[in-house]
């Protein structure tokens, strides 16, 4: 056990956020959209965000959800807006229930591998770099979480 909690101590020396990094939703919507990409799903997500939209699953999996290969992922539209992003709003209309994809950002190995990643994540998401004082630990752990 102590040679973890050691490996634990060495890993948080080597990381640049070991004094951890703020961030607070601010529901603005722009990680939603933009660029097409992936919002990996599974079951139990699925399950979670029909339950919040009072739909039966099949429904909610035909009308929001898409096979790539054997995964399954949000459908976007065209302009690459998230299928569950208000258009009016602008905001996820299954916040509560959103994936776990969505629930780490912006605690991704892509913006904050590198001082510079993050820095790049404050100037696209307003709320990173403000609000919640997120230690390292509760980083490493929502970096790890994984939905798929």
């Amino acid at each position: 056990m102590a040679k973890k909690q050691s490996k634990k101590k060495d890993d948080k020396k080597k990381k640049w956020y070991a004094e951890g990094l703020r961030f607070e939703c601010t529901q603005c919507g722009d990680c939603c959209s933009g660029a097409p990409g992936f919002v990996w799903v599974n079951e139990e997500e699925i399950a979670a965000m029909a339950e919040e939209m009072e739909m039966e699953i099949d429904a909610f999996e035909h009308q929001f959800v898409r096979q790539v290969g054997r995964e399954k992922s949000l459908k976007e539209y065209p302009d690459g807006d998230c299928i569950l992003l208000g258009p009016e709003s602008r905001k996820c209309t299954v916040y509560e229930s959103r994936p776990i994809q969505c629930r780490t950002w912006p605690f991704w190995d892509s913006t904050v591998k590198k001082r510079g990643d993050w820095k790049q994540a404050c100037e696209v998401c307003p709320g990173a770099g403000t609000g919640k004082l997120y230690t390292f630990d509760e980083i490493e752990l929502q970096r790890k979480r994984k939905s798929v």
